[in-house]
């Protein structure tokens, strides 16, 4: 594969330290379509959402759940067709890349896609899913 073809913006992963003020800048003052508030008041997922488009979303960590990693952005999410999916990780290992996690099924702006984890040289982790 000579190289891959990124084709838009999934998500991008916010640490925030409180989940309520993050929930009212981006729904009340930004005016974007909350997701999976009930999920995840109720316990089971671990953050909810805010839709930009019906494309892209932007998940919202609680700081518990993000500790481990520091700054405000957690990570952001690329996506790709199937065919440079396909030899993503043999892709990335040729150039030098690890991958921290995946393949791996993983919830998005879409819904489901399979994910393959890793950063840039800089420590920022990326995600690069396929649908």
């Amino acid at each position: 594969m000579k190289s891959i073809q990124v084709t838009e913006l999934d998500h991008i992963v916010l640490n925030v330290k409180d989940i309520n003020r993050a929930l009212a800048f981006y729904g009340d003052v930004l005016g974007l379509k909350i997701e999976r508030l009930d999920e995840f008041r109720a316990g089971k997922i671990g953050f909810p959402s805010v839709r930009i488009n019906s494309d892209t979303i932007i998940d919202l960590f609680p700081a518990k759940e993000a500790a481990a990693r520091p700054g405000n952005l957690n990570h952001f999410c690329l996506v790709v067709g199937k065919d440079d999916f396909s030899g993503i990780v043999d892709y990335l290992n040729g150039h030098g890349v690890k991958i921290l996690n995946g393949p791996i099924s993983r919830w998005g702006a879409r819904g489901r896609a399979t994910s393959v984890y890793f950063n840039d040289p800089d420590q920022n982790e990326i995600e690069i899913r396929c649908y």
